[in-house]
């Protein structure tokens, strides 16, 4: 599985952003993709995550009613559509997937496998 990831910026306290990730590989069984971030000096974070098979999602505390995962599964592309930006959410953001993933794992950053490239995502105050 390959993943390309695109979006992220620089956006004011307040504002909105959107990522994209588009998959390579196969995508069933038990696949699943999500946005994992990582700020300095801070330990990794699933913001993010979706099973393929079902839809089920998965989101951190922190993100829950600003942040919302979505597909399209003709394009095998994930959508992490963020609002209400505040400067906490500023970190590398990375898309992630698993092939073998599980319910009760979608929010360990270590069950992911398959890493894309980070976007950086700054929100100024």
């Amino acid at each position: 599985v390959q993943l390309q990831a695109s979006g992220g910026g620089l956006v004011q306290a307040g504002g909105s952003l959107r990522l994209s990730c588009a998959a390579s590989g196969r995508t069933d069984g038990s696949y699943a993709m999500g946005w994992l971030r990582q700020a300095p000096g801070k330990e990794r974070e699933i913001v993010a995550a979706l099973r393929w098979r079902g839809g089920s999602t998965y989101y951190a505390d922190s993100t829950k009613g600003r942040f919302t995962i979505s597909r399209d599964s003709a394009k095998k592309t994930v959508y992490l559509q963020m609002n209400n930006l505040g400067p906490e959410d500023t970190a590398n953001y990375y898309c992630v997937a698993s092939n073998t993933m599980i319910l009760s794992n979608m929010g360990n950053p270590f069950a992911y496998n398959y890493w894309g490239q980070g976007t950086q995502v700054t929100v100024s105050s």
